[in-house]
């Protein structure tokens, strides 16, 4: 996590919000203050030189009413001047005294006597003398000091006979305003160096539990949650602790049952024989195990985040939304001339209580040997249904006509009662096949073995074959000179013997060859039975021992075989532990060959 800049931290925030908020109230209060004073000093000292304006207002005006001064202005002016004198302190400047025609009759400074007699051009004088009110302003002197002046109108009766000018030093009240305000500064400055050390204790107290949880909140972001937020105190924050730790105690529970049922999903996904696909809301592959990859055939790197029916090789008949819908599985086919392979494939939709569709889930599985189950089991009941069908038509045919009479015939009859017995003996050789098979299906047969020498076995077998054979063939024998001791069941090894010899001899032309070898390998004896017959197109070389399967149909058919000898002669040699195969070429015959298990023993075990 990114760490958080100085100026950004909480800490210095409320540190600042807190000196800002003391800093604001000191200036208002402050400023307030500071006003007031101003204010308060300003009336106290206006106040003031306005009372003592107005007794020397009531002096003046007795001085100028006073007639023993009306001819003499000297007189007057001294009199004046002495009224000013007794009234001078540190606060007034000067005192004039102006009559009505705006001439100074009088000043308390000896310096400006020279403007006794002049007109006076002074703006509040004259506004005090029009307005017959008091008039007063704040001005700076010749040194930049200010100065109060205030001009009193003097009446005597209802008529005014002059006005009090008064410049007052009002320079030290703004002096004691300035003074007031450098200690209201010295007092903020201080006041905000205790605000600040407090701020910061006072912000510690409440960002050190925000600082611990956010420190344990990266800790839980990484996966650990064995940590626990100090609980400082019983308030907000506090409570705010008590829940962080208990929210950590509720989440390491969850992680702990999420990552227990997770590795129990994964073990059961993996170790699944069948697919299984997850898709997301888009319908693109988020999840696949590995038997779906071998089904598939695919890589975990190609197929995640395709879509579900690019997938599946389904794109062209359905979409996402077309799959959602399916309520039936689907069979999907991916076979080869080689080799059959079809999956069956079964949909179920993932989604929320508010019918919000969150995915798909695929289970796909390997229905080959079913298929190809069914195929075999559909072929075997049309092959036993032809096979008994063509005999029973046959033996329906020749009893209707011996029934209407062919009986009497003495020349047909014989014929016609011997293909019925033949078409009869066929059936049940065809029945006993089956009855065999069955019994090998379902392994309820026991073999009972004993030990003999292969040689002789195989010779006496090849004998009779070749006493009884019919046609002109000839039999070539290579056999070995030693002796090889086998344990097998004679009456069943005679029979595959038996079908195997009889096959070659049918397919076998006039002054062909049928050849039989023995070899010895490892632990195995090869048998070895080789016709010159037509042979088998090398596609179907490996269906022969296939129930039914005739390489020439018509000829088979008709020279008796029921196509089910091969099938029995495989199922007994592999009852016995040994191997069974073929190996032919179009037109230049057929070899069998079959193996069966062979221990060598030691000279002198059977003496």
């Amino acid at each position: 996590m990114q760490k958080v800049g100085f100026f950004r931290s909480i800490h210095v925030k409320f540190v600042l919000i807190y000196v800002m908020l003391i800093l604001i109230a000191m200036q208002i209060i402050g400023l307030y203050f500071a006003s007031e004073l101003e204010e308060t000093l300003k009336k106290n000292f206006t106040q003031s030189i306005d009372d003592r304006m107005n007794m020397m207002e009531f002096s003046v005006r007795e001085e100028m009413n006073n007639g023993k001064f009306t001819d003499d202005p000297k007189a007057l002016e001294e009199s004046l001047k002495n009224v000013l004198n007794g009234f001078t302190s540190e606060d007034i400047n000067e005192t004039r005294v102006i009559n009505s025609k705006y001439t100074v009759l009088a000043t308390s400074v000896l310096e400006n006597r020279s403007m006794i007699g002049q007109v006076s051009k002074d703006e509040i004088i004259r506004k005090s003398l029009t307005s017959e009110s008091p008039a007063d302003t704040i001005r700076l002197d010749n040194k930049g000091y200010r100065i109060w002046v205030r001009a009193m109108p003097i009446t005597s009766g209802k008529e005014v006979i002059g006005t009090l000018y008064v410049e007052s030093d009002i320079e030290k009240v703004f002096t004691q305003i300035d003074e007031v305000n450098e200690i209201l500064a010295v007092g903020t400055a201080v006041s905000l160096t205790i605000t600040v050390i407090l701020g910061i204790f006072i912000a510690q107290t409440m960002t050190r539990p925000i600082s611990d949880m956010r420190r344990h909140a990266q800790a839980m972001a990484k996966g650990n949650y064995s940590q626990k937020v100090h609980v400082y105190g019983n308030d907000e924050m506090g409570q705010l602790a008590i829940a962080f730790n208990h929210l950590t105690n509720q989440l390491q529970e969850s992680q702990s049952t999420t990552e227990s049922e997770r590795r129990k999903l994964a073990s059961v996904l993996e170790n699944m024989t069948d697919g299984v696909i997850a898709t997301d809301r888009k319908g693109r592959v988020s999840l696949i195990n590995d038997s779906a990859l071998s089904m598939l055939r695919m890589t975990r790197d190609i197929v995640l985040n395709r879509p579900i029916s690019s997938i599946l090789g389904v794109e062209q008949e359905y979409d996402f939304e077309d799959l959602i819908q399916i309520n039936d599985s689907i069979a999907l086919d991916f076979s080869t001339v080689e080799r059959p392979y079809i999956l069956r494939a079964t949909f179920s939709v993932t989604q929320r209580e508010t019918g919000f569709v969150n995915g798909l889930i695929v289970v796909l599985h390997d229905n080959t040997e079913q298929e190809k189950i069914d195929m075999e089991r559909r072929e075997f009941v049309s092959n036993v249904s032809h096979e008994l069908r063509t005999p029973l038509t046959t033996m329906r045919s020749y009893l209707e006509a011996l029934a209407e009479g062919a009986w009497k015939n003495e020349e047909i009859a014989p014929a016609f009662l011997h293909v019925t017995q033949t078409e009869t003996e066929r059936m049940i050789r065809l029945v006993n096949d089956l009855l065999k098979l069955s019994r090998m299906d379902s392994r309820d047969y026991d073999l009972n073995k004993e030990w003999v020498e292969f040689n002789h076995f195989f010779n006496s077998i090849i004998d009779r074959f070749d006493f009884s054979k019919s046609q002109d063939v000839r039999f070539q024998r290579l056999l070995p000179s030693t002796d090889l001791f086998v344990e097998i069941d004679t009456d069943k090894m005679t029979q595959v013997i038996d079908n195997i010899i009889s096959n070659a001899l049918k397919y076998s032309p006039n002054g062909g060859n049928v050849r039989f070898g023995i070899t010895v390998s490892d632990q195995f004896i090869n048998v070895m039975i080789s016709d010159d017959g037509m042979g088998i197109p090398k596609e179907n070389v490996k269906r022969i021992f296939d129930r039914f399967y005739r390489a020439d149909r018509a000829r088979s058919r008709a020279m008796g075989g029921t196509g089910l000898g091969l099938a029995i002669a495989r199922e007994m040699v592999m009852a016995h532990g040994g191997d069974i195969w073929a190996e032919s070429e179009e037109g230049r015959g057929t070899t069998i060959f079959f193996t069966l298990p062979f221990e060598q023993q030691e000279d002198g075990e059977w003496d």
